[in-house]
């Protein structure tokens, strides 16, 4: 049997390097405000309140551009899309390196998270829509295993920021580097072509107004599945950008690590974040996206309430670290393929763009609540329940969600 990638055409191969690499940035430029936080909550005086607020408010404006990024995917073309989104987020993350305070940040990382939101949206359902059924879950699993790879690289620029330059330098310079994804959209100008699913919904477009195909996603026969896939992205990347907004300050405070132990910590934690995309990719193809979903559901409960509750060894923190990102990044891997096999091709960027991105709004919430109720529970346990209530969500819908593995993608609404 062939490898999956084997069997892609060249053009294939190219959009999913071009969704892979905007994955990649998109996750690098996002992960930068929370290798900042320690700093600035010393550098301005911000609390963890505030500081939770500006990741939520990064991720409410992700939902609302990822809704308007859906629409416009269905309506002007995914690719196109895809590109503004790059450039949209690229700019406004090197627009933070020259904030001075909490609301000018909250205000520059609010309109980074709309290009955010937009990416998804955009880039999933084009790679979903371009390759073969039959290794849909693994492509589609394989492209998001690019978030990991982002932080990865957000960590090295970390590392090695904070190791030669003072932190009141260090942080501004990270924000700057957020420009470079914005050199992508070059490439894929002359490289990537749109998808036939979209090509050939035009007589709809022709006759149908915007309105008109955003209001299919509340339609008969088209509704429950809106719903539930809200709530899948709800619980999933609640419980995500949980650990991810706060990993670093607890292990920067809770744990008093120095910046050297943080990012080693962090390494085996993203190291699991993209065993757990690719390897729950590959488990979605095999035994279905709910049963996986559920898998997920249940380990990332598990450790995560281990991870902050049971006061364990530093060593055996350590070593946890690759289960936690295994099983909270092990959710998201499969929601790309599930929602573009959810719904018709007409409606499909609109559909689950909005279902997606409802429910990060839904699940960003999460991150301020835990910033919020840790002056009073403590940043540890408020991560652990806040992160584990989510993941309970996530196991409850996958009881409900319809299975798609291996479904021809529909044409018409």
């Amino acid at each position: 049997m062939q490898p999956w990638y084997s069997t892609m055409t060249r053009p294939q191969k190219r959009t999913f390097w071009a969704c892979f690499l905007g994955w990649v940035l998109d996750a690098m430029d996002v992960q930068f405000f929370a290798f900042a936080i320690p700093t600035l909550l010393t550098a301005w005086g911000m609390t963890k309140g505030q500081a939770g607020i500006i990741g939520t408010s990064a991720l409410v404006s992700s939902a609302i551009g990822g809704v308007i990024a859906g629409v416009l995917a269905d309506r002007i073309g995914r690719v196109r899309v895809l590109k503004l989104a790059i450039l949209w987020f690229s700019a406004f993350t090197g627009l933070s390196a020259f904030t001075n305070s909490f609301h000018e940040l909250l205000f520059t990382r609010s309109f980074q998270g709309l290009g955010f939101g937009g990416e998804w949206a955009a880039g999933a359902i084009l790679i979903g829509e371009v390759v073969d059924k039959r290794i849909r879950g693994r492509a589609v699993g394989s492209v998001q295993s690019g978030w990991p790879v982002g932080y990865a690289l957000a960590a090295l620029a970390y590392w090695i920021l904070f190791g030669l330059l003072p932190e009141h330098l260090a942080w501004r310079v990270m924000f700057l580097i957020g420009l470079l994804p914005g050199l992508l959209v070059l490439w894929m100008r002359r490289n990537i072509d749109e998808s036939h699913a979209f090509e050939a919904a035009s007589q709809f477009r022709e006759k149908n107004s915007t309105l008109a195909t955003f209001a299919l996603i509340f339609g008969r026969g088209t509704l429950s599945r809106t719903i539930l896939a809200s709530l899948m992205a709800a619980g999933a990347l609640g419980g995500n950008y949980t650990i991810l907004t706060w990993l670093v300050t607890y292990l920067r405070q809770t744990q008093s690590l120095t910046v050297n132990l943080t990012t080693s910590y962090l390494a085996v934690n993203i190291f699991g974040s993209f065993c757990g995309y690719i390897g729950m990719a590959y488990l979605s193809d095999g035994i279905g996206r709910r049963a996986t979903f559920a898998l997920s559901a249940a380990g990332a409960t598990l450790t995560v309430l281990a991870y902050t509750l049971l006061h364990l060894p530093l060593s055996t923190l350590l070593v946890l670290g690759f289960p936690l990102g295994l099983f909270q990044s092990g959710i998201v891997s499969g929601m790309g393929a599930c929602f573009t096999e959810l719904f018709p091709a007409q409606i499909r960027a609109s559909a689950g763009g909005f279902s997606y991105n409802f429910g990060r709004g839904i699940g960003s919430l999460v991150p301020a609540a835990v910033g919020l109720s840790s002056a009073s529970f403590g940043l540890a346990e408020s991560i652990g329940v806040w992160a584990a209530a989510s993941y309970v969500v996530v196991f409850a819908v996958a009881i409900f969600l319809p299975e798609t593995r291996n479904k021809e993608l529909e044409i018409h609404v």
